[in-house]
């Protein structure tokens, strides 16, 4: 590294939000960049230690000691090169990745890990300002059609890989446009989706054919795409929502969490959504069930749309402020975390259930809950009452959904009812069919998607030519 002394010298310093009052009258990012000067003092605290477990915190391997040592040296164009050799998308994972690589970063143990996520970003940021993100289109054709099944990051990572080495890549997207759950359930806020759009027309210029509004096992029958196709990739996601089969359920003003994300979304890029009944916050008491991102997802989003009060549920109890690092690290610990939407005014309780639905006319007003230990089991006399207007479930997704597009298929699934497929040759049951991403691994991160994506066209370049040169 060229400043082995920089984690002794230079301390830890990070992108900043900009202030809530301000970020929550819009739905623009609001993260804050470093300057060229701070994000270079960041890369030399990269301390070429040892072993550098960061690159086993990362799913797609990226090299980041290299690509730090590069920006501490100034050489940019360099560092996106090799930033984009691992990862296809870092635009994405800098922005809405929750770093493990952070996690795993020798400087953890002492709370000052490398500002990895920030310095990658802003790699890839000034990669594109400057125009070293180009096409790259295959010298030669392979004559081999490939149909892909989902524009999320596994399908546009597997896309991109394939058309890279000369097969006629065509991606199947039911809704209107491409990138699946990073332009419907990522909300602007976190991700502005012309992110999305550059990286589509770099694609579509190497050679990628994409195909929206297309829903493959309603509008298109999989078997004859597979019959038409020397190779098929299902990169569908986990998209079936985990449901509360409690009294009073049936109420209105109770919705999955991706029933209402996607629609605020399409209202910021000006997309019909295909429903008379808009789910809006409003002037309501909301109530989140579900602790995770895609609840502070939620929450940021009622936020934005005027909501008068926003309350968290979660099952599980508070995890602790800090993890006990030698028992934890290098691996992705638990520990309490708070999101920028949390700090836009939300309240937060954990171990607590929802027991029951009330409403009047038919309409959601009161949950019943009761506060539970750490074996979720009930603490008797815990019982209390929270008035609600509209309630968000965000507790994750259980599988794929199967109608449709796996049920005609006939594809096998495993236990969880994921697709089965390993992660050697990601071939699925039926020849010539692949499964990567959510729809294999279940409900994951992007970027261990665009990894799944990575490795499954490597799989299938394998699969149709002997041979790839494609990297795992």
């Amino acid at each position: 590294m060229g400043k082995v002394t920089g984690f002794l010298e230079i301390d830890r310093r990070d992108r900043r939000y900009a202030p809530a009052s301000d970020r929550i009258r819009n739905y623009k990012e609001f993260m804050i960049p470093l300057s060229e000067e701070a994000t270079r003092d960041q890369a030399a605290r990269c301390m070429n230690c040892g072993i550098p477990y960061c690159h086993n915190g990362c799913p797609v391997n990226n090299q980041i000691p290299d690509w730090n040592d590069l920006v501490y040296r100034s050489d940019w164009e360099e560092a996106a090169r090799n930033l984009h050799s691992t990862n296809n998308f870092p635009e994405f994972t800098g922005r809405v990745c929750p770093a493990p690589c952070e996690a795993a970063c020798t400087l953890s143990l002492t709370d000052q890990p490398v500002t990895i996520k920030t310095i990658e970003c802003a790699i890839v940021d000034r990669a594109f300002a400057k125009g070293w993100v180009k096409p790259e289109p295959a010298e030669r054709r392979t004559g081999k059609k490939i149909g892909i099944i989902g524009s999320g990051p596994a399908g546009l990572a597997c896309a991109q890989q394939l058309a890279r080495v000369g097969h006629d890549v065509h991606v199947f997207e039911k809704h209107l446009k491409m990138g699946g759950l990073l332009r419907y359930g990522i909300p602007d806020f976190k991700m502005e989706k012309h992110l999305i759009d550059r990286r589509i027309q770099q694609m579509e210029a190497e050679g990628v054919n994409f195909h929206g509004g297309v829903n493959v096992g309603v509008d298109l029958d999989p078997l004859n795409l597979v019959e038409d196709c020397d190779a098929v990739v299902l990169a569908g996601g986990a998209e079936k929502p985990r449901d509360l089969p409690i009294p009073g359920r049936d109420l209105a003003g109770i919705h999955f969490a991706m029933d209402f994300l996607p629609q605020q979304n399409r209202r910021v890029s000006r997309e019909p959504f295909h429903t008379n009944q808009p789910i809006l916050a409003a002037g309501k008491r909301v109530i989140v069930i579900g602790g995770g991102d895609t609840g502070s997802d939620c929450i940021g989003t009622s936020v934005r749309q005027g909501a008068v009060s926003v309350t968290q549920l979660e099952i599980m109890p508070m995890p602790p402020e800090k993890e006990n690092k030698l028992l934890t690290w290098p691996d992705w610990p638990l520990k309490l975390r708070t999101s920028s939407s949390h700090e836009e005014g939300a309240k937060r309780d954990f171990a607590v259930m929802t027991k029951e639905f009330r409403g009047e006319n038919g309409v959601v007003k009161q949950l019943v809950c009761i506060r539970v230990d750490e074996k979720m089991k009930e603490i008797p006399g815990s019982t209390f009452t929270i008035e609600a207007d509209l309630v968000l479930l965000a507790m994750g997704f259980v599988s794929p959904i199967y109608e449709g597009l796996l049920e005609k298929l006939g594809v096998k699934l495993d236990g969880r009812g994921n697709v089965a497929a390993n992660v050697k040759d990601y071939q699925a049951s039926l020849d010539k069919v692949f499964a990567c991403g959510d729809m294999r691994r279940g409900q994951s991160l992007v970027v261990w998607a665009i990894r799944e994506g990575r490795q499954a066209a490597q799989a299938v370049d394998t699969f149709l030519t002997g041979s790839s040169v494609l990297p795992r």
